[in-house]
């Protein structure tokens, strides 16, 4: 059947990222409102009633904020690490217990969802737990790596994987450098437990790419210290360097940080 993605939301003031097909689907993080996740699968006729499962990243807010109203109201099972979920029934951006909604899963154990095989495995962050998600459908696989301080050995094992690759891109260097963040949010910005820069990424994508990697979206892109255009054209470049062209030997898209990208299709 036809694979979708859908990007709901990816910045800081939240993310929430949609994978499925026409009789089943997936929410990756939900850190934006109910009304918005329904205004936005609506308008891709994407149906609602048709989403088994919500997979949690980390607990920060931009992440969560909507867990509990998707465990609790609506019934989904919320598949986290248990210090994830430690971390959500911490939160006092989360009101609700999440109870029977609540799933454990364990980094590096795959786990099925549907036709879904699922398999989190570890990311640096300066969250309680953070993890990244590769999924697998038929000849599909996809990565999905948010909020990544430095990329390590088993990052990259995963984005290595992917045929589709949803990579965070979260800042300009310059941008942070002499931007208006006080000194200890620009030291906490660029640590190993923080985001990684547009450089970081294009750097990576460049001296890793292969050619069954389809598609690049670059996620989680800051507010105050990036654009998605600088992203893109950053990522574009280092690739051209290497003689990979966008848009002849792989996509590249920078997501919007508040509102849906369009819906994207794979037979």
């Amino acid at each position: 059947m036809k694979l979708s993605f859908l990007s709901l939301a990816s910045g800081s003031s939240g993310n929430c990222y949609y994978l499925g097909t026409p009789e089943f689907g997936i929410l990756i993080d939900a850190g934006i409102g109910i009304r918005t996740i329904f205004r936005a699968l609506k308008e891709k006729s994407i149906d609602f009633s048709k989403i088994l499962a919500v997979l949690i990243t980390h607990d920060h807010a931009d992440h969560i904020r909507t867990v509990g109203c998707l465990g609790t109201k609506y019934h989904l099972p919320i598949y986290a690490t248990e210090a994830v979920h430690t971390g959500i029934e911490r939160s006092r951006y989360v009101e609700e217990s999440l109870g029977a909604a609540r799933k454990i899963i364990e980094k590096e154990v795959s786990f099925m969802i549907n036709d879904f095989k699922i398999t989190a495995f570890e990311v640096p962050h300066d969250s309680t737990d953070n993890v990244g998600f590769h999924i697998e459908y038929n000849d599909h696989a996809f990565t999905f790596a948010t909020d990544v301080g430095h990329i390590t050995g088993t990052v990259s094992k995963y984005l290595c994987k992917a045929n589709h690759l949803i990579i965070e891109a979260n800042y300009d260097e310059e941008m942070l450098k002499f931007g208006s963040y006080p000194v200890f949010l620009k030291e906490r910005v660029a640590s190993p437990t923080g985001h990684l820069s547009n450089r970081e990424t294009a750097e990576f994508l460049a001296t890793h790419y292969h050619p069954k990697l389809k598609d690049i979206w670059l996620c989680h892109l800051s507010r105050d210290n990036n654009h998605p255009e600088l992203a893109y054209k950053t990522v574009d470049i280092r690739l051209f360097n290497e003689g990979i062209r966008v848009g002849k030997d792989v996509s590249l898209t920078a997501l919007k940080r508040s509102t849906p990208s369009e819906l994207f299709e794979f037979d």
